[in-house]
């Protein structure tokens, strides 16, 4: 009978907590440690609030680890006392340094979420929606010290819906990546998974999103403007200004056709309120005005004399 994997995990957010789970029920697998983020504050009382990652650990009774930084010698030392075969990164959010690459005997993998090279970074969900991409995916790499440009062991594909939200999105990628996990850990431990270099030639890159990306350029065609309010739900919302506050998009769809005004205009009002854009017009279906709740768009208009109004 073979030694089981030993396996450290190191993620944060949401979309890690699928493949942690995923590890901690694989067969052959001893889950040595998981690492997270230190607690953050959250909240409206921004007391320090455990990461999604350390409450699942938690429930699973898994050691849980969370130093400031792996680059130190004794965050190092720590590691490595471990003795891990192999180590899962997903989401985790901060750097590891060579030091800790060369600590597992297997090395370090990475599950990413779009088909590399394309969306390397931060927030490719995001981009791979504003860019329009009809689908992505999920990729498993083995880590070296770029950023995203390990040689890919696996990736995993599947459409991107034409109304799906960049939340929605987040959610399917997020079980994906941990079936595929599932799939080739056997592999993986075997050493018989091949990896492909990845082309240099057809990176691009996805940023981190800042709450100014999320602002709606009327200007732009309304569907771009869909693309971007799809984008940005659930963070960090899409969002214009109505007299100077600012109003967030929730849901929008795009309507073919004459803008009939210039952008930015509240053009229609029996029924969701429809916005010229730089071409075509944008339905609004759910907004959130400044200090109000969430709420259907048509609702918002009615008693308003939003008709001729300009956004932005």
């Amino acid at each position: 009978m073979s030694a089981p994997l030993r396996t450290v995990f190191a993620g944060t957010p949401d979309f890690a907590v699928p493949a942690l789970e995923a590890l901690a029920g694989a067969p052959g697998v001893e889950l040595v440690a998981v690492y997270t983020q230190p607690d953050r504050p959250a909240g409206r009382g921004r007391r320090p609030a455990p990461s999604p990652v350390k409450r699942a650990a938690a429930a699973l009774g898994v050691p849980v680890r969370q130093p400031e930084s792996l680059r130190g010698p004794d965050a190092v030392a720590a590691l490595a006392a471990l003795t891990p075969d192999l180590m899962v990164v997903v989401a985790y959010g901060l750097i590891l340094p060579p030091a800790v690459l060369a600590i597992p005997r297997l090395g370090c993998v990475n599950l990413h979420a779009s088909l590399l090279p394309r969306w390397r970074g931060a927030a490719p969900i995001q981009w791979a929606i504003l860019a329009g991409d009809p689908e992505t995916g999920v990729c498993l790499m083995q880590m070296d010290e770029g950023l995203d440009t390990g040689p890919v062991l696996a990736c995993a594909r599947t459409s991107i819906g034409a109304r799906e939200t960049a939340g929605e999105l987040h959610d399917r990628l997020a079980a994906l990546g941990a079936g595929l996990l599932a799939e080739r850990l056997p592999a993986l431990a075997a050493g018989t998974l091949r990896a492909r270099p990845q082309d240099p030639a057809r990176a691009t890159y996805a940023p981190k999103i800042a709450k100014t990306d999320a602002e709606l350029d009327w200007s732009r065609p309304a569907a771009e403007l869909d693309r971007r309010v799809r984008a940005f739900n659930p963070r960090p919302v899409a969002w214009t200004r109505l007299e100077g506050e600012p109003l967030r998009i929730w849901r929008a769809e795009p309507v073919a056709g004459e803008a009939g005004a210039a952008p930015g205009t509240v053009v229609r009002v029996d029924g969701p309120p429809e916005v010229a854009t730089g071409a075509g017009r944008l339905r609004l279906l759910e907004v959130q005005p400044a200090g109000g709740r969430r709420m259907e768009a048509a609702a918002f208009a009615r008693g308003r004399a939003l008709a001729g109004r300009r956004l932005g």
